[in-house]
């Protein structure tokens, strides 16, 4: 059985590892905020991922200050709060207005009424230790529901067995942190830190088994997706208009009735009022 503080050389070297990890897991968004910047648009991606990661920063370091002995937490999601905020600022900067209002409630919700009310009946309801165990807690349950999020991924690998929107990289990385993180909050004795992240290793395996069984295998088209496509195909085929205006209409039926007798006798020039009366003149 591991007793807290029996290795303080590997608690410090798997900190320190979980430390280099997490900055470079931290740093994966960053091409895709670059082609933000250079389209100067946000197109289709959602400011939920950051402004989760940015909650989950500050929790953590709410914990580790009042855990104390903690240093290693704290510095981490220090980086990690001002990373994640970049990321909603230039979101903020290049959204459209509908986006834009959204990550505001966002920010509101998990960031103002989500931390601040941790942090205010923490502070209030409850004194000392049983402080810390209590967010330590909240802590360990936030942290399950983001490692369980991945879940969506693998059920989409299975169902169209694609790997064409799972992230590897990524993966491997955060794969390769929870195993740092477990193994430091083991040894620091802290199972608000260690048990989350074996939920995050077992899924991160599962993962990369996925990726390494699908990654050679044509994907399956739905058939809906397909049945879809060849609807669009028909509409964008072309098509006579219709005729729906009604002088349009009037006109082409004067010009039919008019027709023969132009082509009867092209040279005859007849008077609209003396159209009824016949001048004969000698030969």
């Amino acid at each position: 059985m591991v007793i807290a503080g029996q290795y303080p050389h590997l608690t410090l070297t798997f900190g320190l590892l979980g430390n280099i990890v997490s900055f470079m897991v931290f740093l994966s968004p960053m091409p895709t905020f670059y082609k933000v910047y250079k389209k100067k648009s946000t197109e289709g991606f959602q400011s939920i991922p950051y402004v989760v990661g940015l909650f989950s920063a500050m929790l953590w370091i709410y914990y580790a200050l009042l855990k104390g002995n903690a240093m290693l937490l704290i510095t981490i999601n220090s980086v990690g709060i001002v990373i994640q905020t970049f990321y909603i600022c230039v979101f903020l900067f290049y959204a459209p207005k509908k986006a834009r209002m959204e990550s505001v409630k966002l920010i509101m919700l998990f960031i103002v009424v989500g931390f601040g009310l941790i942090v205010l009946l923490t502070e209030f309801l409850s004194k000392g230790a049983k402080r810390g165990v209590i967010v330590g807690w909240i802590c360990l349950v936030f942290s399950l529901c983001v490692f369980v999020a991945p879940l969506g991924v693998l059920r989409q690998v299975i169902k169209t067995k694609s790997v064409e929107y799972m992230p590897i990289l990524l993966s491997l990385a955060l794969t390769l942190s929870a195993v740092m993180w477990f193994f430091y909050g083991l040894l620091l004795g802290d199972f608000n830190i260690a048990i989350p992240n074996t939920l995050g290793f077992t899924f991160g395996i599962i993962q990369i088994i996925l990726y390494f069984v699908f990654k050679n295998r044509k994907p399956v088209i739905n058939d809906k997706i397909s049945e879809f496509k060849e609807k669009m195909s028909e509409m964008d085929e072309p098509r006579i208009p219709e005729i729906k205006d009604h002088n349009t209409i009037d006109m082409v039926k004067l010009n039919a009735t008019l027709r023969p007798e132009y082509t009867q006798n092209p040279h005859a020039v007849r008077s609209p009022i003396m159209a009824n009366h016949t001048i004969e003149v000698a030969a």
